[in-house]
């Protein structure tokens, strides 16, 4: 009976911490009231809705990073010039968890503490703005002009997955899942709450 409580108390604080985190996702696109929110759901509907709402949830962005470039790409030729297009790139790579990975077993519900283990962050995507980004100048392109442009944009967006994982984007995306989740769950928990990620290690190969 004690373990059935337990598992219930933990299966309440799982689908607590994701609708906390789903207020917040609310919050920062700007819909300040959730459809669960609204007057006009009945009350016996809310628990449906909210499912309703953990489920589209699914991965948690915690970090943007915006990039522009400046790509030169180039066709070389025997005879005639080189064909050249330089192109302005804007673009972005987010990093974030996937919440959809976590079940009720990555709860640990102790007298005073809660541990919760979150899934490896991961760059959740990684593109090209073509709104901001446009092809600045070209020479001698004429019929390779368009082979010149798309190419330079799939090397504008391998730099960007590049950059942004040297620059860190994993890391930060640890760091700031636990400022972000860690006060919020404390205050609605009224326990200390750990988060914890998956252990990684390199090892050498063996020869």
């Amino acid at each position: 009976m004690r373990f059935l409580r337990l598992l219930i108390q933990l299966f309440v604080i799982f689908l607590l911490m994701v609708g906390v985190i789903s207020l917040w996702e609310n919050w920062r696109t700007g819909d300040w009231l959730p459809n669960w929110f609204s007057q006009k759901n009945k009350l016996e509907n809310t628990q449906t809705v909210v499912l309703q709402e953990i489920t589209s949830l699914g991965k948690l962005e915690l970090v943007r990073y915006n990039f522009k470039d400046i790509v030169e790409q180039q066709i070389t030729k025997l005879w005639l010039p080189d064909a050249k297009a330089v192109l302005i790139v804007q673009g972005e790579a987010v990093g974030c968890i996937d919440l959809t990975q976590m079940d009720i077993a990555d709860i640990e519900a102790g007298a005073d503490t809660l541990v919760i283990h979150l899934p490896e962050p991961e760059l959740c995507f990684f593109k090209i703005d073509h709104d901001r980004s446009k092809v600045y100048n070209t020479e001698y392109a004429f019929m390779e002009e368009a082979q010149l442009v798309q190419e330079g944009y799939k090397q504008a967006e391998r730099q960007i997955r590049q950059s942004a994982l040297d620059m860190g984007i994993l890391e930060q995306t640890r760091e700031n899942a636990r400022k972000m989740l860690t006060p919020i769950l404390e205050r609605t928990s009224g326990k200390k709450v750990v988060l914890r990620f998956p252990m990684k290690a390199d090892l050498p190969k063996l020869r």
